[in-house]
């Protein structure tokens, strides 16, 4: 009997120790992970964004976004005086004092009229050339500069009033970054209209030197204006003159005049109107 059970005890042996091979090992808990130096969340941590970083950044106080526009004409009348002189005269230069009167319905288009002052003074390019003969058949040409009186009445450009209306597309509104720390507000704009030109022409009686004549034009330019606060601009403007002249020296001319203007202009109200 206890050589039975001593055989049964040997068969059963491997048995056991291969169900206790078959059981899976105990899974060894993971380490600890260390936390990191200052605090134990990830907030504390310092772990900062690449936004949050700019906005935190030394550049964030040199910098400043800018939005919107500054300066709005929708709504609002421009008032603008202004100097202005010609550019590229033969005969006579202009120096004219004047001021426009805009409105714009909307913030880019705008309808003005403008009125103008010239006084006219003889050009530094024009020169009166005199061709006598010689004692021996020869030919001698003498040139100096002309007086006003001899020009008077005689050579084109002797403007004297300036008149018209306009229409004004204001499509560009833009910044200049002035050393990263403020921002100069411009817009630039194409001008259109028709004018009226009063002008010195030849003597209509005798004994006279000129005469004041009327002719009917049109112009067209470009012009910036600098935004100086809510409701005041630095103004400048190029723009051709396009009329039809009568003078001795020839007898009908078209005329070109590029005109070359400076102003400031008052936009009323002067509170933004509102959006």
């Amino acid at each position: 009997m206890r050589t039975l059970r001593l055989l049964l005890a040997l068969c059963l042996l491997p048995v056991a120790a291969l169900a206790q091979s078959d059981k899976p090992a105990a899974e060894k808990p993971a380490a600890p992970r260390p936390a990191p130096s200052g605090g134990s969340s990830e907030s504390e941590a310092g772990d900062v964004s690449e936004v949050d970083k700019d906005d935190l950044g030394p550049l964030r106080e040199r910098i400043r976004p800018v939005s919107g526009h500054l300066f709005l004409k929708k709504g609002r009348f421009e008032i603008s005086p202004s100097a202005t002189v010609s550019l590229r005269d033969a005969f006579f230069r202009k120096y004219i004092l004047g001021a426009s009167f805009t409105y714009f319905p909307t913030e880019t288009l705008g309808f003005g009229l403008r009125a103008g002052y010239s006084i006219p003074t003889v050009s530094g390019a024009a020169q009166i050339c005199n061709f006598t003969e010689g004692g021996a058949g020869g030919v001698t040409r003498g040139c100096s500069a002309p007086t006003f009186e001899q020009l008077d009445g005689a050579a084109p450009g002797q403007l004297t009033l300036l008149g018209g209306v306009d229409v004004q597309w204001a499509p560009i509104y833009g910044k200049i970054s002035l050393l990263a720390e403020s921002f100069a507000h411009f817009d630039m704009y194409g001008v259109l209209g028709a004018s009226v030109v009063q002008y010195k022409g030849p003597p209509t009686s005798a004994g006279a030197l000129s005469s004041s004549q009327m002719t009917a034009g049109g112009n067209v330019g470009v012009g910036f204006r600098f935004f100086l606060n809510r409701y005041m601009t630095l103004r400048t403007e190029v723009r051709d003159l396009i009329y039809v002249e009568k003078a001795i020296l020839p007898a009908t001319t078209l005329r070109n005049q590029l005109l070359f203007e400076l102003g400031v202009s008052f936009f009323l109200p002067t509170a933004l109107p509102e959006s």
